[in-house]
């Protein structure tokens, strides 16, 4: 599909394309092969390569690069990437997934400016990627205040598994975040003066936007680091439970089990092993040792 700037994007044919500047183009990889040549950028991108990062380079006529949008139910697995290539006339998608004629349609259909220019466009078009992103975020905090109520109970290895999987998502965000930071800083530095320098604004505006992003980011790995000690602390005291119980146990059996182990020794001179009351003796001073051990703890508070 062929576009040309206007106040809102409007379908050309790609035989205007040369006079209809602004203009934005989403290709296929197979468009791009054929068609090329239309857009004289004097280059020869690998438009088949995959994308798995965003970035962009600056060339002699040309601004080329990637595109990499995670999928933000699972960025650490998820997403679709594509490339790009852009001059002062116009900017060029090649995409096999969809995603960036999904993204152009969204700004044919909801946006509409004043003073277009392609810097406007550019600034939509990666507004978009991010729009539902601080929602995406709070939302992360808000399940983490949940977690910090629940890490207590019987789940609290399913939410630690939980935490552990925020934590790979919001790592991953930031990584992202990062490189829009850096692909944003690329445009606004305007190596080749494709972009008027009254609208170098609009990239300001973006990579603050995205800098806003990797602060909160920055804020939820901070609050998941939180939620980590806490269900830390809690396997601690629930450790120290354990270890303290198995400790009273053998402080107390271990008397009784010495003077069993004793009597067990089964010596032909020993005296207690001929009296009737021999047994239930020892049987009463076991009981008496464990009573008295039991006490003890008691008034010590250990029990």
């Amino acid at each position: 599909m062929y576009y040309t700037i206007r106040e809102t994007l409007t379908p050309i044919s790609k035989d205007r394309l040369r006079t209809c500047v602004p203009y934005v183009a989403v290709l296929t990889s197979a468009e791009w092969a054929t068609d090329k040549d239309l857009f004289d950028m004097g280059i020869d991108m690998e438009a088949e390569a995959v994308i798995i990062t965003t970035k962009a380079e600056v060339n002699y006529d040309s601004l080329t690069g990637g595109i990499f949008i995670p999928d933000r139910e699972n960025p650490e697995w998820e997403g679709k990437g594509f490339a790009f290539a852009l001059d002062e006339k116009g900017i060029v998608f090649i995409d096999d997934t969809g995603t960036a004629q999904k993204i152009t349609e969204s700004i044919r259909d909801t946006k509409r400016c004043r003073f277009p220019s392609l810097e406007r466009f550019i600034y939509d078009f990666f507004e978009k990627i991010v729009t539902d992103d601080k929602v995406l975020l709070e939302n992360y905090d808000r399940e983490l205040d949940c977690m910090e109520d629940d890490i207590t109970g019987r789940d609290a290895e399913i939410l630690f598994e939980r935490i552990n999987d925020i934590r790979g998502d919001i790592r991953d965000l930031r990584v992202h975040y990062e490189q829009l930071i850096d692909f944003g800083e690329v445009l606004e530095e305007n190596e080749n003066n494709f972009f008027k320098q009254e609208n170098l604004r609009y990239f300001r505006m973006f990579t603050g936007k995205i800098e806003r992003l990797r602060d909160r980011a920055a804020a939820v790995s901070d609050h998941v680091a939180q939620v980590r000690d806490i269900y830390n602390s809690n396997l601690e005291v629930r450790l120290n439970r354990i270890m303290k119980a198995l400790t009273i146990i053998t402080a107390t059996l271990m008397p009784v089990t010495l003077i069993t182990g004793w009597y067990g020794m089964n010596f032909k001179n020993m005296p207690e092993l001929d009296k009737p009351w021999g047994y239930p003796l020892v049987i009463a001073i076991c009981a008496a040792i464990v009573v008295l051990i039991i006490t003890v703890f008691k008034k010590k508070d250990w029990l």
